[in-house]
């Protein structure tokens, strides 16, 4: 049984099918937190509560993940003392800093350009590995990828008044930084993932980040009660999609090549930008030449990135 199943997860329709779950997954959270704002009449200028939000929403998705990864394993997904230092810091930056950002900045910029900068993590990973954490090379690929996708941020946010009055640094600043702090725990994730399940490092520092955040949130003022219907679904949904999506991309992970897995991540800001366009009624942005213009230049860049 075990045989097939693991036969199962390396049929190509199998790993192209969850893999597209995934970045349906992930792309959806834009335009959700948007909207979980609303549900939660959190104002755009009301940082305080943004960050109890966020908190709440690791802490739901840090115990989907332990539930899921506990299923998976067969027994509880607890971590050893050895393994505290290493959920420490993936909570730092992989919750606290990259959310943190990515709620505070997502306030203040569209949901379009913010699935397009959020692309950016995968380059950011790239370079701190062959400049930071000397985990690979660069190489001719790799740096071309990284310009294309760095050119595609630049062309969206050089269009000035005609998507969002162009940069703005607690909006898309913000968003960029969030995306950093994301190539930075990637590259932590690779090097505690030699010593410990990958699930369990995600799972505790998604509830060590989650409270981290609530409480400095409370600490400051922050309030999270539903205002409208829907608000308490919104919430369960943004904690299941990362646990979830997180949860399918590790399956696969650990059945297929990195390269085959990850060549599908290039989806991500094509479903955030092509979601937000539906579900927060960006279509004028989704159809301007600029941010077509930037979604081609990213989505070509983490391509060739991950075909080197």
């Amino acid at each position: 049984m075990a045989s097939d199943r693991t036969s199962l997860l390396t049929h190509p329709v199998v790993i192209c099918l969850l893999a597209m779950v995934c970045c349906a997954l992930w792309g959806s959270a834009f335009p959700c937190i948007k909207i979980g704002y609303r549900l939660f009449a959190i104002a755009g200028d009301d940082a305080a509560s943004q960050i109890v939000f966020a908190g709440i929403r690791f802490i739901l998705a840090g115990i989907i993940n332990f539930i899921i990864g506990s299923v998976i394993i067969e027994k509880p997904l607890l971590p050893r003392k050895k393994d505290l230092p290493a959920i420490f810091a993936l909570s730092l930056f992989q919750t606290i800093l990259q959310y943190l950002f990515f709620y505070l900045g997502l306030a203040h910029t569209t949901g379009v350009k913010a699935s397009i900068i959020t692309a950016t993590n995968v380059f950011w990973a790239i370079l701190l590995a062959c400049f930071i954490f000397r985990q690979e090379k660069l190489s001719a690929f790799k740096l071309f990828g990284c310009l294309l996708g760095f050119v595609g941020v630049i062309v969206i946010n050089a269009a000035g008044s005609g998507v969002s009055g162009g940069f703005s640094l607690t909006g898309d600043g913000f968003i960029l930084l969030s995306a950093l702090a994301s190539g930075v725990s990637s590259n932590l994730i690779k090097r505690f993932s030699a010593n410990a399940n990958p699930v369990m490092l995600s799972a505790w520092q998604f509830i060590a980040g989650g409270v981290m955040l609530t409480v400095f949130g409370l600490a400051l003022g922050g309030r999270v009660a539903p205002a409208l219907p829907g608000a308490i679904p919104m919430l369960l949904y943004l904690g299941c999609l990362s646990a979830i999506a997180y949860s399918l991309w590790s399956v696969l992970l650990s059945r297929n090549p990195v390269s085959t897995v990850s060549v599908y991540g290039f989806m991500n800001p094509v479903a955030g930008f092509l979601l937000s366009a539906l579900l927060l009624g960006e279509q004028g942005q989704a159809s301007g030449l600029s941010s077509i213009a930037a979604l081609v230049l990213v989505s070509l860049g983490i391509y060739i990135v991950n075909r080197d």
